[in-house]
């Protein structure tokens, strides 16, 4: 009989939440367990609207992991940070410029982010394909958790969501969770993330750690931490803060989403910022199951659905000219903070073309 004993890992110590007076987004609160019925799911697929419309962003609880094994995550997380040293890092290093994946490391000092500062951020990327690549010495004998994480996300998170989504479009609740496939060639991933910043970089980016941005992704999904640093541009073109929760997740929509609705479900802007100051001298760990469509999915809106026929369909470009999932992530990801962005229009946005369509960068 296998033991049922996990591998010793060292307890990551989070910070306490903020007690500074924060302006929130008033996000809604999706309890995944109702959509076990016939009944829950019709309920919760107008919440699921009412929220991707308001806001684009929500809270998940009752999502079938404990308060315990969410803190293991968070242990497992660290370590790619804490446990592995930087010649071995650099073993691991993601390719993201040539290859227009994530997977590996993104090391420090990637991004370009603004006045002439390059990003402190650090993450880790597995590939729910936990083999596709080899990892760090100090993570080997927890992938076989690791993996059991990516599919908690995938099926008991996701496809949930999918199917509450389709039907929230009145089409057949599988018709997003079909080209969602687990097993299929994709890069749906698990990123564990830190960050630490100096005050001199503070000063020259104007205390903003990532710039809104959209994901390239259909859905996100965050595992809510206690350090204050998200947050999303609202409708009315306010930043506002994310609210921790404990033992909740925070999903939001992206790109993959707002192209298959053409437009309906529009990719959230979101940004990380400088944390409140009872919360300075404390790393953000982030932990992140970041999905998208299969590789060969075309990004073209799903006409069929009643709703959006309704609505009237939002175009990105011409249907023959849309790329496949594989190709708008490669040209997302090696271009992200590395191309050359141009002034837009509206005041504080910058601007690229990627596959033919613009995408927005907000400063």
């Amino acid at each position: 009989m296998p033991s049922l004993t996990l591998p010793y890992v060292p307890h990551y110590v989070a910070a306490p939440p903020t007690r500074e007076t924060l302006e929130y987004a008033d996000l809604a609160i999706i309890d995944i367990s109702k959509a076990d019925t016939e009944e829950g799911r019709a309920a919760l697929a107008i919440e699921v609207r009412e929220a991707l419309l308001n806001h684009g962003f929500f809270y998940v609880v009752n999502h079938g992991y404990s308060q315990d094994q969410t803190g293991r995550i968070f242990d497992i997380a660290d370590l790619p940070f804490s446990a592995v040293s930087d010649s071995e890092k650099q073993i691991f290093a993601g390719t993201m410029k040539q290859t227009g994946s994530y997977q590996g490391y993104k090391l420090r000092n990637y991004w370009h982010i603004d006045g002439g500062v390059r990003d402190q951020i650090e993450h880790y990327n597995i590939n729910r394909d936990v083999t596709k690549r080899g990892h760090p010495e100090t993570l080997r004998h927890l992938l076989p958790e690791i993996k059991e994480f990516c599919k908690h996300n995938h099926f008991n998170v996701l496809h949930p969501i999918l199917r509450l989504i389709a039907r929230s479009l009145e089409l057949p609740e599988d018709t997003l969770v079909n080209n969602h496939d687990y097993d299929a060639v994709g890069e749906t991933y698990v990123r564990f993330m830190n960050y630490p910043r100096t005050e001199e970089e503070e000063t020259k980016t104007k205390n903003v750690w990532l710039k809104g941005h959209t994901d390239f992704g259909s859905i996100t999904i965050l595992w809510s931490q206690p350090v204050a640093a998200l947050q999303i541009l609202t409708r009315e073109g306010e930043w506002r803060w994310i609210r921790h929760i404990e033992n909740a997740i925070v999903v939001n929509a992206g790109d993959a989403l707002d192209f298959l609705t053409g437009g309906y479900y529009k990719g959230t802007i979101h940004r990380v910022v400088k944390p409140p100051e009872d919360q300075r001298g404390y790393a953000r760990l982030g932990v992140f199951y970041f999905t998208m469509p299969n590789d060969d999915v075309k990004l073209v809106p799903m006409a069929e659905s009643p709703v959006l026929q309704r609505a009237g369909i939002q175009r990105r470009c011409d249907d023959s000219e849309a790329p496949t999932m594989e190709q708008w992530r490669k040209g997302r990801t090696s271009a992200y903070g590395q191309s050359e962005l141009e002034n837009g229009k509206e005041k504080g946005v910058e601007q690229e073309v990627i596959n033919g369509v613009l995408v927005k960068h907000y400063n």
